[in-house]
């Protein structure tokens, strides 16, 4: 049996069920097909869920230093009610989910199908035992957790950010493998509810993408918060203890091994295209799994696109809405648009956070282009100071020739919502000098953005 929609969406993530809203609106059958749950990995075990932990987590961390801004928390203990903290974020879960779930009964023209998808030629999928078929595909099947092959990791129950989500209890020791975004987050995260926190980390230091003041600072604030961080750890083995999990770090200094009574591994992502039958389309994809897409994100495939963390081109859900964006524009409206004209932007969730966009500082100096670097301590900044959060700085690089901002780093309070205005300004492709000029509003973090500008030197 084989059906003839206008457009099949396989997942329903962040870029799916916008693109079949755009589709059905301009009045095409279209067909998403879902394996698991509607709302991808943002909505059930990312963005939505960990964020709700880490505002719990800094009510946490805010209460014990009530003292500090002179008001009283009883004896100075702060309780930690897990089933409470881990009902919050599953209803933030059930009631997003549900919303987009609400949205895609609500088009016209289209069918969710619940099941796995495979592609068996070309445009031509089954699923439930049934062949669909259009002239346009569109895959958004997202990611999952990297399980690296560490030695023995067969022989214990290990965690990763889908599966800690949910936990009631909390663990004794939390062994965090994994120095970088989801594994910081989650570190943090579980101090401040109470544990015993270490991070395992192979590279030399935390949050290797990032330049080396940015690492140094976020590992100097998380070390003052209590967790431990081993950085180097060159052999990574996990084994069964008595009193849960042991891992072999095979560090230069420290012991060889860390007992904790949970681990999580954060090390990585990786695509789930492993079992769409992505061969018998004719789809290719690289050495780790990800479909190769071009600058409209069409595949090698005549006929098909891919959206979101599948294609390699962003691990977020920002950047996975902008391939909607551009699929949907170039398909539908006419325009032009590009992966390659996109600004990256990101942020990581440790509290203060880091707000990024562009290039690192050192990235731009590998370019060998004469630059301007400007930086300023948040111990000089009043917003910060006025609510006792003044950890970390904020850096600006620009061109010294073409006098465009090349990129930023705000790490400290506000910094991920700060970041935006230098995003903004890139994207409209403002000079310096434009942004200098602003008057923006005191008290707040962002007034120190076009004094930092002002504050622009070549570079040593």
């Amino acid at each position: 049996m084989s059906r003839s929609f206008d457009a099949i969406i396989v997942g329903a993530g962040q870029a799916g069920p916008a693109l079949a809203a755009r589709l059905t609106a301009a009045g095409k059958t279209v067909a998403i097909i879902e394996r698991h749950l509607v709302g991808g990995t943002c909505v059930n075990t990312g963005c939505k869920p960990t964020k709700t932990l880490v505002a719990s987590a800094y009510a946490a961390h805010l209460a014990r230093r009530g003292a500090e801004y002179g008001v009283g928390v009883g004896v100075g203990q702060v309780s930690i009610d897990m089933p409470v903290v881990a009902a919050r974020a599953r209803k933030v879960i059930l009631d997003s989910r549900k919303g987009n779930e609400d949205w895609l009964a609500s088009m016209p023209g289209l069918e969710l199908i619940r099941g796995h998808a495979r592609f068996v030629g070309p445009r031509r999928i089954e699923v439930n035992g049934e062949t669909l078929e259009a002239p346009q595909v569109f895959l958004n099947v997202g990611g999952r957790a990297r399980v690296p092959d560490f030695p023995g990791l067969d022989e214990v129950d290990y965690l990763t950010n889908s599966t800690i989500i949910p936990l009631e209890s909390l663990p004794s020791h939390l062994v965090v493998v994994g120095g970088s975004y989801i594994g910081l987050e989650f570190a943090q995260m579980y101090r401040r509810f109470g544990c015993e926190v270490t991070v395992v980390e192979m590279g030399p230091r935390l949050i290797g993408r990032e330049d080396e003041d940015v690492s140094a600072e976020v590992r100097s604030f998380l070390e003052d918060e209590g967790i431990t961080v081993r950085t180097g750890a060159c052999c990574i083995t996990v084994h069964k203890d008595p009193a849960g999990v042991r891992v072999g770090v095979d560090c230069s200094e420290g012991a060889p091994q860390v007992v904790g009574s949970h681990v999580l591994l954060a090390v990585g992502r990786r695509p789930n295209t492993d079992d769409l039958g992505l061969d018998a389309a004719g789809i290719a994809t690289d050495e780790h799994g990800y479909i190769e897409v071009d600058d409209h994100l069409k595949t090698s495939a005549d006929g098909v696109w891919a959206m979101g963390d599948c294609n390699g081109k962003g691990a977020f859900t920002h950047t996975a809405w902008n391939d909607y964006e551009i699929v949907a524009a170039n398909l539908l409206d006419g325009e032009e648009r590009k992966v390659s004209d996109r600004i990256p932007g990101y942020a990581l969730y440790v509290d203060p956070p880091l707000g990024r966009v562009g290039m690192t500082e050192t990235q731009a100096r590998q370019s060998g282009r004469p630059l301007l670097v400007s930086k300023r301590m948040m111990t000089r900044v009043g917003r910060a100071v006025e609510k006792g959060e003044t950890r970390g700085f904020m850096k600006i690089v620009a061109d010294a020739e073409t006098k465009q901002i090349l990129g930023a780093a705000i790490l400290g309070v506000g910094g991920d919502e700060v970041v935006h205005g230098v995003l903004d300004m890139m994207n409209a492709k403002a000079d310096i000098g434009t942004y200098r000029w602003a008057v923006p509003i005191h008290p707040t973090v962002s007034e120190l953005i076009p004094t930092l500008i002002g504050d622009l030197k070549a570079a040593d």
